[in-house]
């Protein structure tokens, strides 16, 4: 889960119910700071209602949760698999609905990842490229069936190959005609199919796939889009590069390290594929302020465990997006902030996750920054 509105919107989140149970009124105090491991590697349940308001939905309200589970308990080198669920509805008939899965298999010989998502959303356009001016801000309203699967096989230890394929279909209108969104020459505001069918490495060998205090992680993705359902609709292909590694500096102490690279390259491609900046990989963004052809950002977070149950953390980074062949170092805009964890699983490392992120701060312009609330880490 994910949520990034800016000032406007603020999230009320009550935690209804942890493993197996639900708190006890006079348990609570003592649940929420028990350093109690679940040695058992049982099922886990949490839900978290949200509710916000923003002036263009209106009054927001939904439900997120996440069920936690082995597929072989006894294994102890079994990784944890997940199954998360949202959905969200606006006073404006405004909606979302999400389904995601993250399996492992027994001995972690397959990987499964699977999600569904439908959206009927609105959210503000700003252009094209690295320099999108807040004055141009356009609301639009999207509408999305997105599906994502991916399967991969271990071949050796540390070392997964694997297919993926995904399907989009977009369509957009202006919320109030006549913005950039009318006037400029923007490609693809008309929406569209697009599927994309491609391989995936991984190299793994961090100490966990949930919370990680040691190792490395890097998945590398190309997929390409034929031509299947003509007209305006994309040709292409999407490479992306997603790296991570960590570092335990002390029992406390973990430093973690990212770095995503995406590109896009095909004729004419559509605004809603681009690469954007935002959300995780650049907190203090909006997602799709900055959006172009090509993308690269790197973040670095050290994360302070003063407690099993809570954390605290300290972020910076830097990121770009840019047209093909026009990368420009010092047009790389910054990110810095905080946030703390609050463990509700203490074995797996499964947190409900807040950071306040800020941004580059342009001429005429307010601070770029926001909330981002999520279950589990940003990477």
């Amino acid at each position: 889960m994910n949520r990034h509105r800016g000032a406007k919107l603020f999230f009320l989140i009550f935690i209804l119910g942890i493993g197996n149970g639900s708190f006890a009124q006079k348990n609570l105090l003592k649940k929420l700071f028990s350093s109690e491991k679940d040695s058992t590697r049982s099922d886990s349940f949490l839900p978290v209602p949200l509710i916000g308001y923003t002036q263009e939905t209106g009054v927001e309200f939904g439900l997120t949760g996440l069920f936690s589970f082995y597929t072989d308990r006894q294994d102890k080198e079994n990784r944890g698999s997940t199954l998360s669920g949202d959905a969200t509805y606006s006073t404006e008939k405004q909606s979302t609905a999400r389904i995601k899965t993250d399996i492992w298999t027994p001995k972690n010989k397959y990987h499964y990842q699977a999600e569904v998502r439908y959206k009927n959303f609105p959210f503000y356009f700003y252009g094209v490229g690295n320099q999108t001016k807040e004055a141009d801000k356009d609301l639009l309203i999207e509408e999305l069936q997105h599906v994502v699967l991916e399967a991969e096989k271990q071949l050796s230890k540390e070392y997964y190959l694997g297919l993926t394929t995904s399907f989009d279909d977009y369509s957009f209108r202006e919320k109030n005609p006549g913005g950039i969104f009318t006037t400029d020459p923007i490609k693809g505001k008309h929406g569209g199919k697009a599927l994309f069918i491609g391989l995936s490495q991984i190299i793994d060998n961090r100490n966990s796939n949930v919370y990680s205090t040691q190792g490395s992680y890097l998945k590398l993705n190309y997929s390409y889009a034929p031509n299947f359902f003509g007209g305006e609709n994309f040709e292409g292909s999407l490479f992306k590069l997603d790296f991570r590694t960590f570092k335990t500096l002390n029992n406390k102490l973990v430093l973690g390290v990212n770095v995503n690279y995406q590109t896009l390259r095909g004729d004419s491609p559509p605004f809603y594929l681009l690469p954007q900046l935002g959300g995780e990989m650049m907190r203090g963004y909006y997602t799709g302020r900055f959006r172009d052809q090509n993308l690269l950002a790197a973040q670095a977070e050290l994360r302070y465990r003063f407690m099993p149950r809570f954390a605290i953390i300290g972020f910076i980074g830097a990121g770009n997006v840019y047209s093909t062949g026009n990368f420009v170092l010092a047009a790389s805009k910054p990110t810095f902030g905080g946030g703390v964890r609050y463990f509700f699983e203490v074995e797996r490392g499964l947190s409900i996750s807040l950071d306040y992120g800020f941004g580059e701060k342009r001429a005429n312009e307010a601070r770029q920054k926001g909330l981002n609330i999520c279950i589990g880490q940003a990477f």
